[in-house]
């Protein structure tokens, strides 16, 4: 019979993904979402109400699809060219997520894979499904039993061969294909993610709690942070790779090639002062195509309004005094709590 991956994969590879790996849905147990599950009644899921919504269904891929068989799972490399945490010791600047520095990466590789989800269906005379980070489907868990990488103590999929830099996409196919070997948890006794995380959003390996995690709080959460918390910030304004540049698999790591998703030149290392400056329609200008875009104008300048608290230059403190009396409750509290950090250098 011929191997109905076979157009597939050549495609995929001329389209900048790795090699397919495919999981068998029927093996894909329904403890995959005990995590999840453990995680919701702890309340570590924080103000993602969706996450609890959707959890029978997140929680194995025939309560999503029943028809579902097997899952065709793709990685895309976007490693950094330049070490994602130099700008961690410079508090003028901020710091982006490396994969909010260039295009935003759902665009791009939804449309690659329904080319791809086109070609398997064809040859298998089988209904498909593509999926990119946007639905509720367990994309790790799925790319570990599959062979694409391992959920390392820090929770994101970690790859022998891509270190911890890499887009997950899936292609769901109602056509029972021949599985690739499940991947090995490879992290053993390292706890560098965990240690390095800056607020310890960590309370166990392979455990997260969202509440405290930068990521969560620069994108979804959207009052005010607890004040304990902003001082631990730093100058993350978008996303935290703290805990994924830490690990020591990272040396295997490859420049991503992809030219749409390289970082942008203004969001390698951006001024903190230009950012606190741009108003919303120029924010919305700078940001476009891209990710940052959807968090809206208020939530990144509170964003950049903590990060300048942490600047300890005083000469950043007239800035944010512009924002003191903003109509928006949360930037004026933010500016009050920058102007007050730093009238005590």
């Amino acid at each position: 019979m011929p191997n109905p991956l076979k157009a597939f994969s050549k495609r995929a590879e001329r389209l900048g993904f790795t090699s397919p790996y495919v999981a068998d849905l029927s093996k894909f147990g329904e403890d995959a979402g005990d995590g999840l599950r453990s995680a919701i009644a702890a309340g570590h899921h924080g103000s993602m109400a969706w996450l609890a919504e959707t959890a029978f269904r997140r929680s194995h891929p025939q309560n999503l699809w029943p028809e579902a068989k097997s899952a065709v799972i793709l990685g895309m490399n976007y490693g950094p060219e330049t070490d994602p945490m130099v700008t961690l010791n410079k508090p003028e600047l901020g710091t982006i997520s490396v994969y909010a520095r260039g295009r935003d990466y759902h665009d791009l590789m939804k449309g690659r894979l329904k080319e791809l989800a086109g070609l398997l269906a064809r040859d298998t005379d089988a209904d498909v499904k593509v999926f990119v980070d946007t639905a509720p489907l367990m994309e790790k868990p799925l790319a570990m039993a599959a062979g694409l990488g391992w959920q390392g103590k820090h929770t994101n999929l970690v790859s022998r061969e891509y270190g911890s830099w890499l887009f997950i996409g899936a292609v769901l196919s109602a056509a029972a294909l021949t599985p690739t070997p499940p991947e090995l948890d490879h992290c053993g006794s390292c706890r560098a993610c965990l240690d390095v995380c800056p607020t310890d959003a960590f309370p166990a390996p392979y455990k997260l709690d969202a509440r405290r995690c930068i990521s969560y709080l620069t994108i979804e959460h959207a009052g005010p942070v607890a004040e304990d918390l902003r001082a631990k910030m730093g100058n993350h304004i978008y996303g935290c790779d703290d805990c994924l540049a830490a690990c020591p698999w990272n040396k295997f790591a490859q420049i991503g090639q992809e030219i749409k998703l390289a970082a942008r030149d203004d969001l390698n290392a951006p001024k903190l002062s230009e950012l606190a400056q741009l108003g919303e329609a120029e924010f919305r200008k700078r940001f476009s195509g891209s990710p940052i875009k959807r968090i809206g104008w208020p939530r990144f300048l509170r964003n950049v309004l903590y990060a300048i608290g942490n600047s300890g230059d005083p000469e950043l403190r007239p800035i944010a005094a512009t924002y003191a009396a903003h109509e928006d409750a949360v930037v004026a509290d933010a500016a009050n709590w920058a102007v007050t950090r730093l009238s005590s250098n």
